[in-house]
């Protein structure tokens, strides 16, 4: 299954504008409890980045993969580093979170990582 995560990536954000114009609340809560969770504290952003993209290819969520791929990335991270944490997600997750890992995670990097070189 070929991917196009730009698409992807631009639907998920872009979905989000256009739901705020309705649901202001909703969207503004959900972006509020954002901003708390990775504010850097003990933790940097990139790690928590890299902790998002670990959660997404456990729980299957393609468009959280898609999106803490291409953040994980504007963090600083590197492909390595990407692909360690989905590997911590694969000792929890198994089977599925490996089949996330080596598809749309693998387009991900493959399609961000010239990005942010």
């Amino acid at each position: 299954m070929a991917y196009n995560v730009r698409e992807m990536l631009e639907g998920f954000t872009g979905g989000l504008g256009v739901l705020a114009e309705t649901n202001p609340e909703h969207v503004g809560a959900f972006m509020g409890l954002l901003g708390a969770a990775y504010e850097p504290k003990a933790l940097d952003y990139k790690t928590k980045e890299l902790m998002s993209v670990a959660i997404g290819c456990y729980n299957r969520c393609e468009y959280c993969i898609v999106y803490h791929c291409y953040k994980s990335f504007e963090a600083g991270a590197s492909k390595e580093e990407i692909l360690e944490a989905a590997m911590v997600s694969v000792a929890f997750g198994g089977g599925p979170s490996m089949a996330y890992t080596v598809t749309l995670l693998k387009a991900c990097i493959d399609e961000f990582e010239g990005d942010f070189e």
